[in-house]
């Protein structure tokens, strides 16, 4: 008996990409001031697919400042994070902000703390409190979402199956599709939020009996 070229699913892809989670995130921006003892602090949050979309951000709201004594930020990507104290004593700002973001469970976000300066020192315990308490209130009121993760896949499947490939992919709403044709039938590109994977897989395997085939990512960037 004679095997189909898409009767084989390569489990290595699957594996990698259903061990990507959902996390929650900002949906717009948020902004929150609050004035300690004649010091002045305007925090600044927002979502962050990448470091520079991060960097992007905070040069925009230094843009907004320019005459601020200070900016300090955090920020925290795919469970990966940085922070600055922005010319504040080591440890009373940057970490502060961090913690405002771990505190909430928050992904795929950063905020940045500008501060003018009111002449009254207010220590370190006071900075820490000023700069994470800011930022906290900043994280709490604003509007939040939960996304997962978008996982790039490359498919293959014979002609007879175009239309199954299709519903699959409008019900497990995909985006940025591309397709290619040759002799066997169509090669297609696409991306999923990785929580659909296993019913985008399950609607392939009952609409083409198994003929098909998940070819690795195109990347392994997590979105």
């Amino acid at each position: 008996m004679s095997c189909s070229p898409y009767s084989v699913l390569r489990n290595i892809s699957y594996v990698k990409i259903t061990h990507m989670k959902s996390f929650t995130t900002l949906k717009s921006i948020s902004t929150h001031q609050e004035e300690v003892k004649k010091s002045v602090f305007v925090a600044y949050a927002a979502r962050a697919e990448t470091q520079e979309k991060a960097f992007e951000f905070l040069r925009d709201v230094l843009s907004r400042h320019p005459d601020a004594s200070h900016l300090c930020w955090a920020y925290r990507i795919n469970g990966q994070y940085r922070f600055s104290d922005g010319g504040e004593p080591g440890g009373t700002a940057g970490q502060p902000i961090l913690r405002a973001i771990e505190g909430q469970d928050l992904d795929h976000v950063v905020v940045g703390v500008v501060r003018y300066w009111g002449g009254i020192k207010l220590g370190a315990g006071g900075l820490m409190r000023a700069y994470g308490g800011t930022a906290a209130e900043a994280l709490r009121t604003a509007e939040k979402q939960v996304e997962s993760p978008q996982v790039p896949i490359l498919v293959e499947t014979g002609f007879e199956h175009i239309s199954t490939l299709y519903h699959a992919l409008d019900t497990c709403t995909a985006e940025d599709r591309s397709e290619d044709y040759n002799e066997k039938g169509v090669r297609m590109t696409a991306k999923l939020p990785a929580n659909e994977l296993d019913r985008f897989l399950n609607l392939l395997r009952d609409g083409t009996k198994g003929q098909f085939l998940l070819i690795e990512p195109v990347s392994h960037e997590r979105r």
